[in-house]
């Protein structure tokens, strides 16, 4: 178990949230699967719902800003200038959706496009420095991002944040962990050529469980579906799954000995 209580260091996916439709559905949902707390926020939020997994912030719910947009889990990467970073996603190739704004006084964030096409979050940390619980059932346990042209995303996420590779590629696989700091702090991969086209880049969010079958069960039981069944890998077992609005995501159960 990973606990936070301070910001995160410059590039780290620091949050995931999550747009929809139905808050109440959220609730259900992702409550029962999860164990969240998910009481309301207060009125200025506009809705807004921290996540709770014990006393600590696990994710974010909130009503979709625009009802045509799709649900899905947004990841949000640390930065100590909003503004500055924002300066480099235009400066390397990416394009801003949302220009920086202050969040209360919990932070201050944007919302960028990546060279490929992939949408995520800058957060610089006020009152809410992000996940403050990772690695543990219920939480954020990995982030990567998925992409038909690695090559230009890594020098994009290297220019902007700063990262440092770790190569994993063998043969056709094109992988690699990024760190911050010398840390490990997610992956970036090539989409396969099997990919259907319509699927774009994206980032991909992992949440830890610790039975995969037992949770794609539950997932299924409350109206999601299954994207891809439970398979075993080096680094634990897992699945791709999409929840009862639509939003796509991974559960993962690592090694006991990870």
């Amino acid at each position: 178990m990973v606990t936070r209580s301070e910001p995160w260091p410059v590039g780290t996916p620091c949050w995931v949230d999550l747009g929809v439709d139905d808050m109440d559905k959220a609730r259900a949902f992702y409550g029962e699967l999860f164990g969240w707390q998910m009481d309301p926020g207060p009125p200025e939020a506009g809705g807004y719902t921290m996540c709770l997994k014990g006393a600590r912030s696990a994710a974010g719910v909130g009503p979709k800003q625009q009802p045509e947009q799709p649900s899905a889990w947004v990841t949000y990467l640390a930065a100590d200038d909003v503004e500055d970073a924002v300066a480099k996603v235009k400066e390397h190739g990416g394009q801003v959706l949302m220009e920086p704004m202050d969040v209360m006084e919990v932070g201050r964030m944007a919302i960028a496009v990546d060279p490929a096409g992939s949408v995520f979050g800058i957060w610089q940390a006020g009152e809410h420095h992000g996940v403050g619980i990772a690695d543990e059932p219920g939480s954020l346990t990995w982030s990567e991002h998925m992409s038909r042209d690695w090559e230009t995303s890594k020098q994009f996420y290297a220019s902007v944040f700063g990262w440092e590779f770790d190569d994993m590629s063998e043969g056709e696989f094109e992988y690699a962990a990024f760190t911050v700091d010398g840390n490990t702090a997610g992956g970036i991969g090539a989409l396969t050529d099997d990919t259907p086209e319509e699927v774009p880049a994206h980032w991909r969010t992992y949440f830890h469980v610790e039975d995969v079958d037992a949770s794609v069960t539950t997932v299924e039981r409350l109206g999601g579906s299954v994207h891809a069944p439970p398979w075993d890998t080096p680094f634990g077992r897992m699945a791709a799954v999409q929840d009862d609005q639509g939003a796509t995501f991974m559960l993962m159960s690592p090694p006991a000995a990870a």
